[in-house]
């Protein structure tokens, strides 16, 4: 007998990614509060790698507790320029001084994974994306994000690859799964040696 499988997440994103790759599960949100969760970890100096893993797996955990038996899948994505971690814009004019930090720059996307089981976190990973963006001129990010209007601010970049945000760059290295901020090769294998999914 398969094991119920649950997301823990209300991204659509990720959501599809897990049916593309033809996995039985439920999407079901986690309850937690992710600022009040970030804020301690990024005044002890935490790194952004440390902050998305913390993220992932309170999600995890939190719906694994309401869920005995199933097994849990928790994600978080942090993105980083340096040592600045950056959150998702709370406005265009955000989102406009967003894109003009990382013009011209290359940024990390971290990539959180965390399985739970009966409350307890059983595996946790991160997978890292380095996204280099061309050089933009106020004058086209301003037209940039008029067009794609304010979908951006569903995303920490104040970008979405899979749209025009494509157009914003001159280099990327990482795994599509990994800029979507749902690493599913690790995912994947860790399912299949849990015997959670065909091997």
């Amino acid at each position: 007998m398969t094991v119920p499988l649950i997301l823990a997440s209300s991204s659509p994103f990720r959501r599809m990614l897990m049916e593309n790759a033809g996995l039985h599960f439920q999407a079901i949100p986690a309850n937690v509060d992710e600022r009040a969760i970030e804020a301690p970890l990024e005044r002890n100096g935490a790194s952004p790698d440390a902050v998305a893993l913390v993220l992932a797996k309170a999600k995890a955990k939190e719906v694994s507790d309401r869920f005995p038996g199933s097994l849990v899948i928790g994600s978080d994505q942090t993105m980083s320029l340096g040592a600045q971690v950056f959150h998702k814009p709370t406005s265009m004019a955000d989102a406009e001084n967003h894109l003009g930090t990382l013009s011209g720059k290359t940024h990390r996307l971290n990539s959180a994974i965390a399985l739970a089981r009966n409350g307890d976190i059983i595996w946790e990973h991160v997978s890292h994306a380095e996204l280099t963006v061309r050089e933009l001129s106020p004058d086209f990010i301003h037209r940039h994000l008029s067009r794609v209007g304010e979908k951006v601010l569903s995303s920490v970049g104040a970008y979405q690859l899979e749209g025009e945000g494509i157009q914003l760059f001159s280099k990327i290295e990482g795994d599509y799964f990994t800029i979507v901020g749902l690493p599913m090769l690790p995912l994947l294998q860790q399912l299949r040696e849990l015997g959670a999914i065909d091997g």
